[in-house]
C-alpha cells in the first residue's frame, strides 16, 4: 500500500451487518493486523485514528480481506459498543434515499473527534489543549474576537474580502467547537436543536 489510502468496509463478524465505511493507510492497516483493535486514517486530519479511543466503542478485529483489485478492504469485527458517532449500531440506515440531504463533508465531526482526543490525551504544543487549559473565559474571549473579525469581513467591500470572510468563519467555527467540547456539548445536541428551526 505504501502511502496509498483505501476505503475500508467494516462488518459485524456474527451478524454480517455493515457497520461503517472508513479509510486506512499502510500504518493503520499494520496496526489493525497486529490487533486487537481497528485503526483508521483520517483524511481531513491527516493522522491515524484509533477507533474507540475517545468513545470507548472499540472494534475488535476478527478478519481482514482485500478485494480482487487490491483497492478496498473488508474488516470483520466485534464491536464493543455503537459503531457510529451518532450512537447508532451502524452508520447505515434505511432512510428514504429520494429525500436524503447529501453532505459535502464531515469535517465538523472530524474536528470534534480531534478536539475530544486532545482533551483526553493532551499533546504538547497543541492549540486545542492551550484553549481548554485556559478555561471558559479565555475561550469566550477568543470566540468574541473571531466573531468581531467575521463581522468586519461581512461588511467589507474590499477585494479579497470573500476569502477573508471564509477564513474568519473557519476560525469562528473552530473556537465554537472547542467551547462545545469544554461544555460537553456534542454536534448531535446542536443538530437536534437545529431540527427545530425547520419549522420557521
Amino acid at each position: 500500500m505504501d502511502n496509498k489510502i483505501i476505503p475500508v468496509i467494516v462488518q459485524h463478524f456474527e451478524t454480517n451487518q455493515v457497520l461503517t465505511l472508513a479509510y486506512m493507510n499502510n500504518e493503520a492497516l499494520q496496526r489493525t493486523i497486529k490487533g486487537p483493535d481497528v485503526w483508521f486514517y483520517s483524511r481531513s486530519r491527516k493522522e491515524l485514528w484509533h477507533k474507540g479511543e475517545t468513545s470507548g466503542n472499540y472494534l475488535k478485529v476478527k478478519s481482514i480481506s482485500i478485494d480482487c483489485d487490491n483497492d478496498a478492504l473488508l474488516v470483520k469485527v466485534y464491536p464493543t459498543g455503537p459503531s457510529c458517532h451518532t450512537g447508532k449500531e451502524s452508520c447505515f440506515s434505511n432512510e428514504d434515499l429520494a429525500n436524503i440531504e447529501w453532505k459535502s463533508s464531515d469535517i465538523f465531526s472530524d474536528l470534534s473527534a480531534l478536539i475530544e482526543e486532545r482533551k483526553i490525551s493532551p499533546k504538547k504544543g497543541s492549540y486545542v489543549n492551550k484553549l481548554l487549559g485556559e478555561g471558559s473565559d479565555y475561550i469566550s474571549q477568543k470566540i468574541l474576537e473571531e466573531a468581531c473579525e467575521t463581522i468586519v469581513e461581512i461588511n467589507s467591500n474590499k477585494e479579497g474580502s470573500r476569502v477573508r470572510l471564509i477564513e474568519e468563519l473557519g476560525d469562528l467555527f473552530f473556537h465554537i467547537l472547542v467551547m462545545m467540547s469544554s461544555k460537553s456539548i456534542s454536534m448531535n445536541d446542536v443538530e437536534s436543536e437545529l431540527e427545530k428551526r425547520k419549522k420557521h
